[in-house]
């Protein structure tokens, strides 16, 4: 069940949307509170999971991780579990979500280069039991995947 989020709340993490680092001072001044109800909503954000953690976006290039691909992958019927646990234990595989459709499950895989991504498909994937098939989606070029950017009260983030 969706938290109940008043206007304040919705300032709160449209402000943490934009900058998951300023102070609770910078923050009750944003949204115009005092610290003190700042602090106690944020709080409650959290504990409500709501406001999950704060992060640092990078580059994945920038850290070595020039090669992005989205995976699909066919499985077996009610082999999802299993190849779930396989799926986590992939450093490489940054997100997955089972999925209806065309596939089964999707994945977000950041390697060195296309030498680890063809390693990453043909031996590490091909050999998890239950997975039938893998198709490769090249990723170019791309945008920040977090919910980001202004959020007015009321309305749903921008996605």
């Amino acid at each position: 069940m969706a938290a109940t989020l008043d206007d304040i709340d919705r300032a709160i993490v449209g402000a943490l949307l934009r900058d998951g680092r300023m102070s609770i001072r910078a923050l009750a001044e944003r949204v115009r509170v005092s610290r003190a109800n700042a602090y106690s909503r944020l709080d409650r954000l959290l504990r409500e999971g709501v406001v999950k953690g704060f992060s640092a976006r990078l580059d994945p290039a920038q850290v070595g991780l020039a090669t992005s691909a989205y995976l699909t992958l066919k499985i077996e019927q009610n082999s999802w579990r299993e190849v779930r646990e396989q799926l986590r234990r992939l450093p490489a595989i940054h997100h997955f979500a089972l999925t209806g459709g065309d596939f089964d499950v999707i994945a977000l895989v950041r390697v060195p280069d296309q030498a680890a991504l063809r390693e990453l498909v043909l031996y590490d994937l091909h050999a998890i039991p239950g997975v039938r098939s893998t198709r490769t989606l090249l990723i170019f070029d791309e945008s920040p995947g977090e919910l980001a950017g202004e959020w007015t009260p009321g309305e749903m983030p921008p996605m």
